[in-house]
């Protein structure tokens, strides 16, 4: 019980000497006492220890250079297999997603080339054309009218007329 009382005067007291004193004098109080309970009932210390290796040597060992200069060109040619291994697996990836892209185009022009040979046989339709002629006037060809340059001479057929040189007059 006697405990309890001279807590409860500490802390009276530790009131009312934080009602007199301002904000930041209380908050730097506060700070040192959280301080003080951190670092427990031993108080901190350092020693500053100085080292002199500068008597001290390295030996040279020559069977340790050679391990390392063979596990240093050891892990060379592993990073270099890695790094090939790498750069082909990755090309290959690329050349793929070209082949894809290739594919998808072969039939977006596949599918423009059947809509352009759907809208050529719309267009070429004998009866659309002939009831277009109509409305513009037209009327079917009379035979003979018509007259092909890449067909063979018919002996029926009509004849262009043909102009023949004059002859020089004496």
């Amino acid at each position: 019980m006697a405990t309890q009382v001279i807590a409860t005067n500490g802390m009276m007291t530790a009131t009312r000497k934080s009602a007199e004193m301002s904000a930041a004098e209380r908050n730097l109080s506060l700070f040192a006492q959280q301080q003080r309970a951190r670092r427990g009932p031993t108080p901190e210390v350092f020693f500053a220890k100085r080292f002199d290796n500068s008597r001290l040597v390295k030996a040279a060992d020559p069977q340790r250079v050679r391990e390392m200069r063979t596990f240093a060109c050891a892990m060379a040619m592993l990073f270099a297999l890695v790094m090939v291994y790498g750069w082909q697996h990755f090309c290959s990836i690329e050349y793929g997603y070209r082949v894809e892209s290739e594919k998808q185009q072969v039939v977006q022009l596949e599918e423009q080339n059947r809509q352009l040979r759907l809208t050529e046989a719309q267009l070429a339709d004998p009866a659309r054309i002939d009831h277009m002629a109509r409305q513009l006037g037209l009327d079917e060809p009379r035979p003979g009218q018509v007259v092909r340059p890449d067909a063979s001479m018919d002996a029926n057929g009509p004849v262009l007329a043909q102009m023949t040189p004059a002859l020089p007059v004496r």
